[in-house]
């Protein structure tokens, strides 16, 4: 933190330095012109909080704008991919994607509130993107939930997934077969498929597409051209929900 305002006097200084032809000065000159200068911060502490405000704001813009090209970049992969399961309508204009993780404890905290946004919103198509990061239970979950998802379908996929997201006991090949079993899977022919190359594939295109937009955690999500690394509260969530609608109306 001591760094940080160190940088913004700094280009307070050079800034008043600029305006002031700093480099035409004598060294007594620049010496009494520092001295002034931090005497006047020192009397008008508020000059480096507004400083420290107009930065705070221009990183923000910078980074949204970023993310909006990440989003463009990578559309296709983020809304069409093919294969991710789509949760919500099907058919909503208001596109968006959660990078899920089934050992995360954020995933299993926002579990929930998404469930409510998508009823409270029915206009929203959400893609799920299978993202295990977090270890082997992590891989194991993931890769029988793609198995599912091909060798079930949407809605048995659908229990399956909100099962492993419940599930506060280990993930290993005894515990997932019999939740996959709990929901009406196929949990022999799902085993029989987990090192199944289409499976790696489109594990790894996750991996690639997160990379891509710059996301090494879970949750993440994708919101029309918003980008959220992290959990978000559901209030904070609905709000983004409706400025987005707004904006596309």
């Amino acid at each position: 933190m001591r760094s940080f305002f160190l940088s913004i006097t700094m280009v307070l200084f050079a800034g008043l330095a600029l305006a002031q032809d700093f480099s035409n000065m004598s060294d007594s000159q620049r010496e009494d012109f520092g001295a002034a200068v931090r005497a006047y911060l020192l009397e008008n502490p508020e000059v480096i909080m507004e400083a420290v405000a107009v930065l705070e704001e221009r990183q923000t813009e910078q980074a949204a704008s970023s993310d909006q090209d990440l989003i463009t970049q990578n559309f296709d992969a983020l809304f069409n991919d093919g294969y991710s399961f789509v949760d919500g309508n099907p058919d909503g204009t208001l596109l968006m994607v959660e990078f899920i993780d089934y050992k995360c404890g954020y995933c299993k905290k926002a579990h929930p509130d998404v469930k409510i946004l998508l009823e409270n919103n029915p206009d929203i198509r959400l893609i799920i993107k299978e993202f295990p990061i977090l270890g082997e239970e992590s891989t194991l979950s993931a890769r029988a939930a793609v198995a599912v998802l091909i060798n079930d379908g949407d809605e048995i996929y659908g229990a399956f997934s909100d099962a492993l997201m419940t599930e506060n006991g280990p993930l290993n090949e005894i515990s997932v077969p019999m939740i996959a079993e709990s929901v009406g899977a196929d949990s022999a022919k799902m085993m029989e498929m987990l090192d199944s190359p289409i499976i790696t594939q489109i594990i790894q295109s996750n991996y690639a597409l997160a990379r891509a937009m710059q996301i090494s955690g879970t949750p993440s999500f994708v919101m029309a051209d918003r980008l959220m690394r992290g959990y978000v509260p559901l209030a904070q969530m609905q709000q983004i929900v409706d400025d987005v609608r707004e904006a596309q109306n």
